[in-house]
């Protein structure tokens, strides 16, 4: 078990280990705090982060064992040398996102964890917070890091915090008012080695909870049943009871101080996919004490580079989908379409990625065009199993495959089923890209 992490950082040693955004966050609240950092990358050009020292392009064992903290940013992983050598020698050790819960002074903390749509609904959750008149601070995994609520304290009434499964393998003392964990399949299993402990690791987010806590699963995922059924909080269930269900028109609640009903229509967000998030984040907002009569689902705006609709030309619809980066979040995607779709798959594939199962929602589609890295390897498995799929070396090249395979009335679909780094820094810079080459289509 970790040392605890201290509560007083005036004088100690801190050491803060990956230095992109959330390291760099980290480091300036544990600076403010009158700590002595000292910033670590292996990078040599990594940010620097003024009144810390830094040592960039390499790691020194000794500055670890001679710590009083160790902040480890979510993209190094706890078998690191370093790290694991400063936990068996009794070091504190936390994740940023539990070292940033440790110095907001009890703020609630909304969390939503799951393979797919924690991005989307983070963002409706902070939403509808908003809609409620709570001073909200939206972040985590979702792209601006807890430790940036630590300055923003005094102004805030809770957090809406995106949680992925890296950041629960240090969580310290991490410990949400209220959590949930939309889904679970096959996803960063080079990291986790499995399913099983992916989705322990997704779990972790229950494990300090208490009654007054909600701990919310689907109701229909058995593996996650299993995984939380012995953890803390008060369960609830999506898509069951107690907890929320929904129709196309309107979300039914159970639980939590103010049960009843919602009315959907009017919200813009497609899919079935986009309902389910919704209800999570109405269930964790409601839980915390928003009224239902305060909430307006029709004035809720989606996330970029999620089904989002970035230009329409002779009658052809062009959809940036870049954040679908394995198959679950493309067939999620798919089953939202409602146009004749050509579909654009590729870039850098995923660990044991089952490209088979795209098979049977593909035979709805106009077609499917395979770019990028895993282009190759998506073509073969496809066609064994009777798709027919058009070669692209990269993704300019595969949309103008897809436009000059669609017709009129149809859909141009990014949803690649990959990471992005073949060719691209992120998902975001890939679906910035792709809406850049739409709009210069002639």
């Amino acid at each position: 078990m970790a040392a605890a992490v201290p509560s007083q950082l005036q004088g100690r040693r801190v050491v803060v280990v990956g230095m992109a955004r959330s390291g760099v966050a980290a480091a300036q609240v544990a600076r403010d705090a009158g700590a002595r950092v000292l910033c670590t990358d292996r990078r040599p050009e990594a940010p620097r982060v003024a009144g810390t020292e830094a040592v960039y392009g390499e790691h020194r064992r000794e500055d670890f064992l001679s710590a009083d903290l160790v902040i480890v940013s979510p993209g190094v992983p706890a078998r690191q040398a370093d790290v694991a050598a400063v936990l068996g020698a009794g070091v504190p050790v936390v994740g940023e996102l539990g070292f940033a819960a440790s110095r907001l002074a009890g703020l609630p903390i909304l969390a939503v964890s799951g393979t797919n749509g924690k991005s989307t609904c983070t963002h409706l959750l902070g939403q509808l917070l908003v809609q409620a008149g709570y001073r909200t601070f939206v972040g985590g995994n979702l792209g601006v890091p807890l430790s940036e609520a630590v300055a923003q304290r005094a102004a805030l009434d809770v957090a809406a915090v995106e949680v992925s499964s890296y950041q629960m393998e240090l969580p310290g003392a991490f410990s949400p008012f209220a959590g949930v964990i939309l889904n679970l399949s096959p996803d960063h299993l080079e990291r986790h080695g499995s399913l099983e402990s992916y989705g322990e690791h997704k779990c972790r987010l229950f494990h300090r909870m208490g009654a007054e806590n909600a701990a919310i699963i689907p109701g229909s995922d058995r593996r996650l049943d299993d995984l939380s059924r012995y953890l803390p909080g008060t369960r609830l269930y999506l898509g069951g009871s107690p907890g929320v269900k929904w129709t196309r028109d309107a979300l039914i609640l159970d639980a939590g101080p103010d049960p009843g009903m919602l009315d959907l229509r009017g919200f813009r967000l497609p899919g079935e996919h986009n309902r389910a998030n919704l209800a999570a984040a109405v269930l964790l907002a409601t839980w915390f004490g928003a009224r239902r009569d305060a909430l307006s689902p029709a004035l809720l705006e989606g996330l970029s580079h999620r089904l989002q609709p970035v230009g329409e030309k002779h009658g052809i619809l062009y959809i940036n989908d870049s954040k679908a980066t394995n198959v679950d979040a493309t067939l999620v995607a798919l089953a939202a379409m409602e146009r004749p779709t050509v579909l654009l798959l590729g870039g850098r594939a995923k660990e044991r990625s089952p490209w088979n199962q795209l098979l049977l929602p593909l035979t709805k589609a106009r077609a499917v065009v395979a770019f990028g890295e895993a282009g190759p390897q998506i073509s073969d498995q496809l066609r064994a199993g009777g798709q027919d799929v058009v070669d692209a070396a990269d993704l300019p090249r595969a949309l103008l495959a897809g436009r000059a395979l669609a017709r009129p009335g149809d859909a141009v679909l990014l949803s690649p089923a990959c990471a992005s780094f073949d060719a691209f820094t992120d998902f975001e810079h890939r679906g910035r890209a792709f809406a850049a080459l739409v709009s210069e289509l002639e």
